[in-house]
């Protein structure tokens, strides 16, 4: 991937961390923690994620300070304690929002993207 395309990779991530994290504990029928939730995100693109695994957690705290999410901490046998998260009535309420917005969005995209391909301008 040249330096250009990481960087509308990097720019796409910022607004969609979120959107995806709440998809994620949405689906889940346990609490999960944040390793849990990278691991998700890996296993849903054949091993490799499009965000960070470090990105998660800031994203993670934002969205429950915003009551989006709850969590709680659990002590850990192997390491630190573990904070686990799930999606809050209000968090499903958002996502379903994000949904709707992400759905027009995306319509918007791929059609103006088509146009593209279909017929390039100043192609030789």
């Amino acid at each position: 991937m040249d330096d250009i395309s990481r960087k509308f990779q990097r720019d796409l991530n910022t607004g969609l961390v979120g959107f995806v994290l709440l998809g994620v504990l949405e689906s889940s029928d346990d609490d999960l923690y944040g390793y849990d939730i990278a691991k998700r995100l890996q296993e849903g693109r054949e091993g490799e994620s499009i965000f960070k695994e470090g990105s998660l957690y800031p994203v993670l705290r934002v969205l429950a300070a915003k009551g989006w999410l709850a969590s709680r901490i659990v002590p850990s046998y192997s390491g630190p304690p573990r904070r686990y998260y799930r999606i809050t009535a209000a968090g499903r309420v958002v996502l379903a929002n994000w949904r709707a917005v992400w759905s027009d969005t995306r319509d918007f995209v791929e059609r103006f993207a088509a146009q593209a391909v279909d017929s390039p301008r100043g192609a030789t």
